[in-house]
């Protein structure tokens, strides 16, 4: 690996490792400013003033900010997020127990949006101006048109209300079978990949025809190369960098809209959890949970960066 390469690499770790540092400033500011207080929430409304400065106390919430802040930067820097205010449980065990659902809801929508969307728009590119095109065209802006939450809405009217095919929320025991897990995630997969798919898909078609557009491309064509070959061997890994960050982008999406499809569907991952953490105010998980959602939208992004890097042949061959 060459020098120039490298140096882009490390630069931009640093530059993620930054903003997820003054992401984290932004989200404790953030936190401090919503109103409500879970000490009176614990407490009820008829507690009395001297009851909730007590258990604020207790709590530690009397100090200082900027000491709090300290605190909870030095614990997630050391692999503690400290302790929920209302349950009293590790954050961290909250935090893992949901992240794994929303991870493997995360993982099935990746494996089936991925490699339909890269259909789509491959083949949209290099039939691009054909009747195929204009249909994949008018349903991907239509798609994208539509609000998850809409998306998820006549989902459980069509599957759930008026076929009775699936359920209406998502209930994992903890004896699900295969069949009985897939029947509950159907519906949340189902929602989440319609955008995803047609975001996807758009980028895809637009990074394939600039890369379809190309002059070693047109020295292919002159060459006598068939379709597939142009596309396989000279085309598709020339726009890995720019198909990388369609994937990513694409996919970072999931985190918008994973907060609405949970909590439609009432799917136990982390963004239910930030959102009852929210009605609690519940403000260590709340904040955890933002860094997390936070943390993964910079990995996506990220490593979509470095994949651009080395797939950059002028970077490869100086």
């Amino acid at each position: 690996m060459h020098n120039p390469m490298v140096r882009l690499v490390l630069r931009r770790l640093l530059v993620a490792l930054g903003t997820l540092f003054f992401v984290a400033v932004v989200v404790f500011a953030a936190t401090q400013l919503l109103p409500g207080d879970v000490a009176q929430a614990m407490l009820g409304q008829s507690a009395t003033p001297e009851a909730v400065a007590g258990l604020r106390a207790a709590l530690g919430l009397d100090a200082p900010a900027w000491s709090r802040f300290l605190s909870w930067l030095g614990g997630l820097l050391t692999g503690d997020a400290g302790i929920s205010l209302v349950s009293r449980q590790p954050i961290g065990n909250l935090i893992w127990t949901r992240l794994s659902a929303s991870l493997t809801l995360a993982g099935i929508v990746a494996a089936v949006s991925v490699p339909l969307a890269l259909l789509l728009g491959i083949t949209s590119a290099v039939w691009r101006g054909s009747a195929y095109d204009r249909i994949v065209a008018i349903l991907t802006v239509s798609v994208v048109s539509v609000p998850e939450f809409l998306v998820a809405t006549l989902a459980v009217l069509v599957f759930a209300v008026h076929l009775h095919w699936l359920p209406a929320l998502s209930f994992l025991p903890a004896s699900a079978t295969p069949l009985q897990f897939l029947r509950a995630v159907a519906m949340p997969v189902l929602s989440l990949s319609f955008v995803v798919v047609a975001q996807m898909a758009r980028m895809t078609r637009a990074a394939m025809i600039e890369a379809l557009k190309s002059p070693y491309v047109e020295m292919a064509m002159l060459k006598g190369a068939g379709p597939a070959r142009i596309v396989l061997r000279h085309a598709l890994p020339n726009s890995v960098g720019a198909i990388a960050n369609a994937v990513a982008l694409s996919l970072s999406y999931l985190l918008g809209g994973v907060v609405i499809v949970e909590t439609i569907f009432n799917y136990p991952g982390i963004a239910k959890l930030m959102v009852d953490s929210v009605a609690m105010r519940d403000m260590p998980v709340v904040e955890a949970c933002a860094i997390v959602f936070c943390a993964v939208y910079l990995l996506l992004v990220t490593l979509a960066d470095i994949v651009a890097i080395l797939a950059n042949p002028r970077l490869r061959h100086p």
